[in-house]
């Protein structure tokens, strides 16, 4: 007890002095020379208790204390482990920073210009102080001295020009809300402050300063790594982010019934063989093809992940072997089997056709992809047609003598990528006529399709199953093994959160799910009695898959019931909502006390 008490004597000490992790509130102690770091002489100031290690997890700890608000804690673990948490120097710098006072950071700056890794930092770190002083002087009504700091202090630096510019064109902002947006700044004050400290710590030594958020960091990179050797992470949600009881004391683990693997709902509104399924883009509707000449258009519900049947679209003269959704889920390409020497376009929001392509009675158009403008498409078939085409079914480009297996569209909206009766994948420009090899196979290429990057390609080749190639390499970076791939046209998926899983239909009436780091499946998936032709993922509910089969059933699978209804939708910025609609931050950050993120 009587050696606690001395310690936090030491403790309440230094704060009195204003000597805290590492730093003094003035430039420097004056005294006998020896500067004190949490109460502790330069003599003292580590531990031989303590090794290297040891001595960088208790200064993580105490960076930790300081950002959640405990200093007085973070004191005590100083001074009682002999560490300290920055170099006085650095202190004095952060010290500076915080208050405002630019003369003084700047002289302390000049301090630690000799510990700096790269020379060139000092200039990018002089430049973001100077940045912040002149924006604070902008908005505080000072403009001449705004002006003088632009012209004598920004401007010799020559650093950063298009900045500079940036910068003088806000002098005639005399609104400070305009100004704040200009500058894409957050205004005076600690926040601001505090963001740019975080910016100059990046190029300062983690021996001199800690790099921001440190021990978070680190945390949110095990929870990753966690997550990635994960068989069945495929959600949000709190238990499977942080662990089994949605804490940091327990590893990772998703529980296997909380996969996608159990049979919800089994569809036979059907009357012969269902070849094809499409999720729309935004996850509420489903729509399967089928021998018997229609296309369903289904709704979905994301609380209970079932389906129920909107409208039929009918008028089709044979059986429909592909279906494109346009990127905005309003329209639907239907395309029909090689006999039939047309496409049709449709409306799924009031089940009418838009518009039908029909050029010549020897076309083939088995297979189309969507431009990102949801305007114009492009179509091809076995028979040589390959045509870009607009939403009055006119033909504004063709392409000749190209035998068209399956076709989709590169991220960039240029590239038509299309797989032809040689093996291979091809890149086709048809403003610039230009077309290139990218993947050649040994086998027919019966199906194809790309992630949402834009970087990968899911093929199903005939008597080899399905294979993934890295499109910017030109490489194969894995063979899944498991299925039965013989000479049908089977198409396979992406799908998951950030599309870790691939799916596929095969021959001996199985659905097979792979995650995209292994080999053999994951899980295997029986209910169907004839070949499974297709496979698709619901693209926000990733708790949602369908599969059709020979069999005249959809199937529609998702997670055991105690694990339904609590489904997050992943947005393109990276957030998460609820099916509700509400948007919620990933649980993966809600530990965080200030936003770090891996």
């Amino acid at each position: 007890m009587q050696q606690q008490q001395q310690h936090h004597h030491a403790a309440t000490t230094a704060a009195s002095n204003g000597q805290q992790n590492g730093s003094t509130q003035a430039e420097g102690a004056e005294g006998d020379g020896a500067q004190a770091q949490n109460g502790v002489s330069e003599e003292e100031c580590v531990s031989p208790k303590l090794n290297t290690v040891q001595q960088d997890m208790v200064r993580l700890i105490g960076q930790h204390l300081v950002e959640l608000g405990l200093r007085k804690s973070a004191d005590l673990l100083m001074s009682e482990s002999g560490c300290r948490l920055d170099h006085p120097a650095a202190a004095r710098f952060r010290h500076c920073v915080m208050e405002g006072e630019w003369a003084k950071a700047d002289a302390a700056l000049n301090e630690l210009r000799t510990m700096l890794d790269d020379a060139n930092s000092l200039k990018e770190m002089r430049f973001l102080l100077l940045e912040q002083k002149y924006l604070e002087l902008l908005e505080g009504g000072q403009a001449m001295e705004a002006l003088t700091c632009l012209r004598s202090q920004v401007t010799p630096l020559q650093h950063n020009m298009e900045r500079v510019h940036q910068l003088s064109s806000l002098m005639f902002m005399s609104n400070p809300e305009d100004l704040r947006t200009a500058a894409r700044w957050s205004g005076k004050g600690k926040e601001s402050r505090k963001q740019l400290m975080d910016r100059l710590q990046h190029f300062l030594p983690p021996s001199i300063m800690l790099p921001p958020h440190r021990l978070e960091t680190l945390i949110l990179q095990a929870v990753e790594q966690q997550k990635t050797q994960c068989a069945y992470h495929n959600s949000y949600t709190d238990s499977q982010v942080l662990g089994s009881g949605g804490s940091l004391l327990t590893d990772h683990s998703c529980p296997r019934n909380a996969f996608p693997g159990t049979t919800i709902q089994v569809l036979s509104d059907h009357c012969d063989e269902v070849w094809i399924a499409r999720f729309s883009p935004d996850g509420f509707k489903l729509a399967t093809g089928s021998k018997d000449s229609t296309v369903i258009i289904w709704e979905v519900d994301p609380e209970t992940l079932t389906v129920t049947r909107r409208f039929t679209l009918d008028g089709h003269s044979y059986g429909v072997v592909y279906l494109a959704w346009s990127p905005d889920s309003t329209k639907l390409i239907v395309c029909l089997q090689e006999e039939a020497a047309e496409l049709m376009v449709w409306d799924t929001e009031r089940g009418e056709q838009i518009c039908k392509v029909s050029n010549s009675p020897d076309d083939s158009l088995t297979c189309a992809a969507w431009h990102k403008d949801s305007r114009r498409f492009v179509c091809g078939g076995m028979r040589g047609q390959f045509y870009q085409c607009d939403l009055n079914g006119q033909i504004l480009d063709s392409w000749e003598g190209v035998r068209v297996q399956c076709l989709a569209i590169q991220n960039d909206g240029k590239t038509v990528l299309a797989s032809d009766t040689h093996h291979r994948i091809r890149g086709y420009h048809f403003d610039e006529v230009q077309d290139h090899n990218i993947i050649q196979e040994d086998h027919s290429i019966m199906s194809f399709t790309l992630d949402l990057t834009g970087n990968y390609a899911l093929l199903n080749v005939a008597n080899q199953g399905v294979h993934l190639w890295d499109l910017r390499n030109r490489t194969l970076v894995r063979k899944f093994r498991g299925l039965t791939q013989g000479h049908y046209t089977i198409h396979s998926c992406f799908g998951g959160e950030y599309q870790n899983f691939i799916a596929s239909g095969s021959e001996d009436n199985k659905v097979y799910i792979w995650h995209h780091k292994r080999e053999l499946p994951v899980v295997t998936l029986s209910g169907h009695t004839r070949t499974v032709n297709c496979v698709t993922w619901n693209p926000v509910y990733p708790s949602m898959i369908a599969s059709v089969s020979d069999d005249a059933t959809v199937r529609i699978w998702g997670p055991a019931p105690q694990y339904r209804g609590t489904n997050s939708t992943r947005t393109q910025n990276g957030t998460s909502s609820t099916s509700n609609g509400r948007e919620s931050e990933s649980p993966t950050h809600a530990f965080l006390s200030n936003g770090a993120a891996v």
